[in-house]
């Protein structure tokens, strides 16, 4: 599933074609391209194989640069599912220098990969603060557990209290949420997007009370 707690959407009137300098923007879905020697009645067990592999997370790793067009393409891709009438396209530039300027002051990026070697999705957070600024995972690994795992990641570095800001209008990620022991302290307004926001806290020991 995804679960964007993105706090500067912002709907712009652009191309949706557009990419920012030096991101290439998101491929659309290849055919599935069997390896060498398999063909025939041995396509389903590799396909099969397959699955289970895209459908665990092996490991959590650190940002690096080689993985940024991966890592921008899926947080186009969830909140272009989530949010279908914002350009989120047009945003590429801004999550490349967000995500920079975000580890700069002493976040946390981390990356969910799964068994084939696809990043699956990503959590930002400040272990300072608690604040968890990005969680997002592929459309294609929705309701696999990966956002439960990133999330577990964002406790593991701020173990006693996460907040976040998520998008009223988000039904999924706040429901994904509330599962997860958050509880509403608070509203707002997106100040680019206008969107309705809800401020949710997590601490440890606690349950929701909503």
């Amino acid at each position: 599933m995804s679960a964007p707690t993105d706090t500067e959407t912002e709907e712009v009137a652009a191309d949706p074609r557009r990419a920012a300098p030096g991101i290439a923007a998101a491929a659309p879905a290849m055919p599935v391209r069997f390896p060498p020697g398999v063909a025939g009645k041995r396509r389903k067990p590799w396909l099969a194989r397959r699955r289970a592999l895209r459908g665990t997370v092996t490991a959590m790793i650190d940002l690096a640069s080689a993985h940024l067009p991966e890592v921008v393409d899926l947080w186009v891709e969830s909140w272009r599912r989530t949010l279908p009438h914002i350009d989120f396209d047009a945003r590429r530039g801004w999550l490349v220098d967000h995500l920079e300027e975000a580890r700069a002051k002493g976040a946390v990026v981390r990356l969910a990969v799964v068994g084939t070697g696809e990043i699956a999705g990503f959590v930002l957070i400040d272990p300072a603060s608690g604040y968890l600024d990005q969680i997002a995972v592929h459309p294609e690994f929705w309701g696999g557990g990966v956002a439960e795992v990133l999330l577990d990641e964002a406790r593991r570095w701020s173990p006693q209290r996460i907040v976040l800001d998520v998008n009223a209008d988000n039904p999924r990620a706040v429901a994904f949420y509330v599962r997860q022991g958050f509880g509403e302290i608070g509203r707002g307004v997106n100040p680019r997007s206008g969107l309705a926001t809800l401020k949710l806290e997590w601490r440890a020991g606690e349950t929701s009370g909503t």
